[in-house]
């Protein structure tokens, strides 16, 4: 990853992170609404805290952009059984440069190096440019549809 760093989640981040993810548009495809900096702190706090379940991994990490110096979204995996379910965001200024292309592509490198045989993602019909994230990380779309987001797919070796 040339231009970000991926930093694990902490409490501290989420002041500026409800500044990136405060645009209404990033919940077209997801629901819900921006979350105020108080919620964000304390869901941060619940993930920074891990799964209650020790069979299950929650990885979440925030985006920084180098040049910037400053947050742009998230990339997420959650690990249970070999299977890595991954998400990402990023706020509505970084989208098109990339950022979360290159933030996912990462996640599935790190995530080769880790007990895990298949990635999956689920990508909403309409969401075009989160369906070429998924495709440039190398996953698949498959026939499969979960509340009402159809199931990509990368099993690795």
């Amino acid at each position: 990853m040339d231009r970000l760093t991926l930093l694990p989640l902490a409490v501290e981040h989420a002041g500026e992170m409800a500044e990136v993810l405060a645009d209404p548009a990033l919940h077209t495809f997801t629901g819900g609404t921006p979350l105020t900096s108080e919620a964000l702190r304390a869901r941060y706090g619940r993930l920074a805290a891990g799964s209650p379940d020790p069979a299950v991994r929650w990885l979440n990490w925030v985006i920084r952009l180098r040049d910037e110096n400053r947050l742009t979204g998230t990339v997420q995996a959650t690990v249970a059984d070999g299977t890595a379910e991954i998400a990402w965001v990023v706020g509505t200024p970084w989208q098109g440069r990339g950022i979360a292309r290159e933030a996912a592509q990462g996640l599935v490198t790190w995530l080769r190096t880790q007990p895990v045989h298949t990635v999956i993602a689920h990508v909403h019909p309409d969401h075009h440019a989160s369906a070429a994230v998924a495709a440039s990380a190398g996953l698949t779309a498959t026939d499969e549809v979960h509340d009402g987001e159809i199931r990509w797919r990368l099993h690795l070796n």
